[in-house]
């Protein structure tokens, strides 16, 4: 007979199948059956109706057809050759299942790296696209029991739902176990004065027995297949102490029944079953919850628009598909829509909800002529809007993609517990294997039941969990109050940073300067002075462009050719036939010390002042980093008088003012090679070099796309005193992650030596095993409640 999935035959003796058409069809391993069944649930089940031949055990057929199918879909590209996608994993149970699939993937051929956010259950991967196909890193993942396909939201949901399920349910189950077994437990423990005769106990202990055979074959099978897994790919991990408990414990248990001498420990596997599927169960509603902000601003992404093709004359709307809108499009937004792309309002008052955006729970109110960004809700009357940016481009899409690449990688500390975990799996068992063998000199008769309770008591979860654990309920409850954290080490080097680097403009101040004064000197006219300035600046997205625009928007305008930008000068271009500059002193020419200067052929024409106020609770700020020992510098391209009056105002020691890209970065590095570890808080296209520079960086949700493409964490807000929020947040999590590693070094350090000298029976160990993953998850779980 062969395989009806692929064709081998079966070898005598081997019983695997799948319900394939309402029939079971043999199948000639456990990986083609658990491929069959994939593909029936994923109802591809026409694949095997449609097939034209069997797939031989080489080559490309090697590969099941259904996920060649994937290897259609164009993956993003990471680079020269390289590619890059992300996957759904099914199964992730816990930091083991973490640590298998990330090492099982980086020894597949042509894979440059696999990281696998332990809270959304999304793996990230990048290959090189000529060693490697998608279809191939998908099989790699079966082959050791995990299903994995490219990321869909909708299909992700019901995943996740489906673990909750199945994980409430196999707790459930051992729970039943537990207590069943207790009630035949406890009278044989309270008749130890020979109170009960053999014939009543051997009834006590079969029915044990079969009360038990529940918790081992149903609730327990997500260590068993966890440890097979590790072990199929030679990377013995968290879950091979556990089955190994289990089983030994079992073992023993039934051996005693059936030989009718011994001791039993029913009551031990099931309440270690129970205890232990209970912490992994709240670490799995943890990480759940951690990963439902995602979720919402994927679910937030308006799928439709209603598009008017003749505004004004028509104002009669279509439903279109939100992705084929372009700039310049009006669309129709009614009371309880979300705005498709970023807009501006062109008729109509209304108020916008922007709570998923920002984090700002008061609607805001918005007229003609006022942006509103992708994702926000219009919550009071229908309005006019016309395009700014395709729907990919939004700003609900920008922050999806931001919040896509949260969680990837691992900080310093979370690397550290992991390469203890791994080799504390490998020592835990020799130390077992150890002591079996003292104990079989010392007392043969306790030997198994203190190898056991060795196998049981250890925990290496908590020491995988400790980190990640506390580093997803920060995330969360940061992300809740406005602040965006993107790469995983923000939390750990913002709280160590001796050095807190602002930029000025946007960043200390509003960012939306005010042109407060013109002096002509040259002659010419204020109004062509301003009209000449608006043109040069009419493609810039610095605030003090933004200040000349608004100054000269009643004026009549020229286009400006063969513009040119020096960043962190000024801009030169063609109004009227003449060259003109526009920027700083020190690039225009004149002579002053601060303000904008604009130049023609023949020298300096006008001289523009502008204010920017100070953010609220900037002070505050630099006082708050003061007092927490840390040294507060100022970096600005403006001039060195306005820079020196800023730092004043705010009480900066340091002021370094006339500051280009370049030397912003020389300055960073200058101190990073005095071995200061610095943070950098910018919001502009010309801070993108010195934020990807920076020990860690934060970038204003005000700013340029390009600060916070470059930033590891957004504020999305503008309020910058979230600053000051997340090193708050920083130092309790630093503080909860080394409570959590301590705990968690203490307990194995304490219980391993005791179990091994015979002072933990099983159950005990069990309980201390369940109850310390249990304190590392509730631990950190505090994190969630974070003072406001």
């Amino acid at each position: 007979m062969s395989c009806f999935h692929c064709g081998t035959p079966i070898p005598a003796g081997v019983r695997f199948s799948a319900l394939v058409d309402q029939q079971e069809r043999a199948m000639c391993c456990a990986g083609c059956a658990a491929v069959a069944t994939s593909i029936v649930a994923a109802g591809l089940d026409t694949y095997y109706r449609d097939r034209t031949g069997f797939a031989s055990p080489g080559g490309d057929a090697a590969v099941p057809e259904e996920l060649r199918l994937y290897d259609d879909a164009a993956p993003a590209v990471a680079g020269a050759g390289c590619a890059e996608g992300v996957l759904t994993v099914e199964g992730v149970r816990c930091g083991a299942c973490v640590w298998l699939i990330e090492r099982h993937l980086a020894r597949q051929a042509g894979v440059q790296q696999a990281v696998l956010n332990v809270a959304t259950g999304r793996l990230n991967v990048r290959w090189d696209a000529a060693r490697a196909r998608l279809s191939d890193l998908l099989l790699a993942l079966r082959e050791i029991g995990y299903v994995a396909y490219p990321f869909d939201a909708g299909r992700h949901e019901e995943q996740l739902t489906r673990e909750r399920r199945r994980s409430f349910r196999q707790l459930f189950i051992a729970g039943l176990s537990m207590m069943q077994v207790m009630m035949y437990a406890v009278p044989v423990y309270m008749a130890d004065d020979g109170t009960m005769d053999a014939s009543m106990e051997g009834l006590m202990e079969w029915a044990s027995l079969f009360l038990t055979l529940p918790a081992v074959l149903y609730s327990a099978r997500p260590f068993f297949s966890g440890a097979w897994a590790s072990l199929k790919a030679r990377m013995p991990g968290m879950d091979v102490p556990v089955a190994l408990g289990i089983a030994a414990a079992f073992g023993g248990s039934l051996h005693a029944t059936l030989t009718g001498s011994g001791d039993v420990y029913y009551d031990s596997v099931t309440m270690f079953i129970f205890l232990l599927l209970g912490s992994r169960h709240l670490e799995l509603l943890a990480r759940h919850r951690a990963a439902r902000s995602l979720e919402t601003l994927q679910r937030a992404q308006p799928a439709s628009a209603m598009l008017v093709d003749d505004f004004p004359a028509s104002r009669e709307a279509r439903l279109v598909g939100a992705g084929r809108l372009q700039a310049g499009d009006i669309i129709l937004v009614r009371p309880g829509e979300a705005f498709a792309a970023d807009a501006m309002l062109v008729e109509g008052d209304t108020r916008v909800d922007l709570s998923l955006l920002s984090g700002e729970s008061d609607p805001q109110k918005a007229g003609a002529g006022d942006g509103v960004p992708g994702g926000a809700v219009n919550v009071a009357q229908a309005v006019f809007a016309r395009v700014e940016r395709p729907t990919g481009d939004s700003t609900l899409a920008r922050l999806v993609q931001l919040v896509e690449r949260a969680g990837l990688g691992k900080p310093a500390i979370s690397q550290w517990a992991d390469s203890v975990a791994t080799w504390f799996v490998a020592a835990l068992l020799v130390l077992t294997v150890v002591v079996f063998a003292a104990w079989q000199v010392v007392d043969p008769s306790r030997a198994w039941v203190v190898a056991v309770a060795v196998l049981v008591v250890s925990c290496p979860c908590a020491l995988s969990l400790a980190t990640p654990a506390a580093l997803a309920a920060a995330t969360e409850s940061l992300q809740r109050r406005g602040v965006l954290i993107v790469r995983p080490h923000v939390l750990e080097t913002l709280q160590r940073s001796t050095h807190i680097v602002f930029d000025k403009t946007g960043t200390l101040t509003e960012g939306r300067p005010v042109l407060t004064r013109v002096t002509e000197l040259a002659g010419m006219q204020r109004f062509d002075c301003l009209r000449i300035a608006a043109a040069l600046e009419a493609g810039s997205s610095h605030p003090l462009a933004a200040a000349i625009r608004n100054a000269a928007a009643h004026l009549p305008q020229d286009p400006a050719f063969e513009v040119r930008q020096f960043d962190g000068m000024g801009i030169e271009g063609v109004v009227g036939g003449v060259r003109y500059r526009i920027g700083s002193p020190a690039f225009a020419g004149g002579g002053m010390e601060e303000g904008i200067v604009l130049a023609g052929p023949q020298g300096p024409l006008a001289h523009f002042m502008v204010e920017d106020a100070l953010r609220p609770g900037a002070r505050e700020l630099v006082e708050r980093f003061a007092a927490l020992g840390k040294q507060v510098v100022l970096l600005s391209g403006d001039a060195p008088a306005v820079a020196e009056r800023v730092a004043r105002e705010l009480g900066i020691g340091t002021a370094l003012g006339g500051q280009m890209p370049e030397q912003k970065l020389e300055t960073v590095r200058a101190l990073q090679g005095q071995g200061a570890v610095v943070a950098m808080v910018g919001d502009g296209v010309n801070d993108a070099a010195v934020l990807r520079a920076a020990d860690v960086s934060f970038a204003m949700g005000s700013g340029t796309a390009l600060a916070q493409l470059h930033a590891d964490c957004v504020l999305l807000q503008g309020r910058i005193g979230l600053l000051g929020e997340a090193a708050g947040v920083a130092s309790r999590t630093m503080t909860v992650v080394r409570q959590n590693l301590a705990w968690a070094s203490l307990y194995n350090v304490v219980a391993i030596p005791a179990a091994a000298f015979g002072l933990l029976n099983p159950w005990m160990s069990g309980i201390g095993m369940s109850l310390s993953s249990a304190v590392v998850v509730v631990n950190a779980m505090r994190l969630r409640r974070g003072r406001k």
